[in-house]
């Protein structure tokens, strides 16, 4: 069995609450009741609450990471490995993305200490989104004239509005069909080889 300890705890139970409330809006008292932590034991670990929320902001950044990179340097080609991208089911749009919300709070945003890993998890995977549209456009799967930081810049997107979309109609749906949409564009836009067989159904690219 492995025995949490109580920082661990503390780090756990902000970032939770930065996801369902945000930093302004979770107070000291809250995270204790939420992990059952004393007040000894937490200013112990973490003297301010400044000091708690930028080890759970750096947590949250830190878990957005291995998926991302399990798909788009997992196996497949490129195009395949973007569309596994857009396409996982790990997401939850009701709750938002644990990182991305973290921007639409003024008291995050506001701290350069507490937005420094939020810019560097959203760089890193920006990052490799171009990294595999470029070596799309190597291999023929995407038109050589594409920009790849554009195209990775509007994915992201896609999938961050997407978010805000679904949570102000409280239906995931919204969500979903940008995702779809940008799966269609990526679609669109390979270029047909000419032993590529039309039929082929979508989601089984050769």
């Amino acid at each position: 069995m492995i025995l949490v300890g109580s920082r661990e705890q503390l780090v756990d139970a902000m970032s939770d609450l930065l996801w369902e409330r945000g930093y302004a809006a979770t107070s000291p008292r809250a995270v204790r009741e939420r992990c059952g932590i004393g007040q000894g034991s937490m200013y112990y670990h973490f003297p301010s609450k400044r000091d708690l929320g930028a080890a759970a902001v750096e947590h949250n950044c830190r878990a957005l990471l291995p998926g991302t990179i399990a798909i788009l340097e997992g196996p497949g080609s490129p195009l395949e490995r973007l569309i596994a991208y857009l396409s996982r089911d790990d997401h939850q749009p009701l709750k938002g993305c644990k990182v991305g919300r973290l921007t639409q709070d003024p008291e995050v945003v506001a701290d350069p200490a507490l937005l420094a890993p939020v810019k560097v998890a959203f760089a890193a995977t920006h990052g490799m989104l171009a990294g595999v549209i470029s070596e799309a456009i190597t291999a023929g799967e995407l038109p050589s004239g594409l920009n790849a930081d554009h195209l990775a810049d509007m994915m992201s997107t896609t999938i961050q509005g997407g978010y805000v979309l679904a949570i102000a109609a409280g239906d995931r749906a919204p969500f979903d069909n940008a995702r779809a949409g940008a799966v269609d564009l990526l679609r669109a836009l390979a270029p047909t080889s000419p032993s590529q067989d039309p039929t082929v159904p979508e989601g089984h690219l050769t």
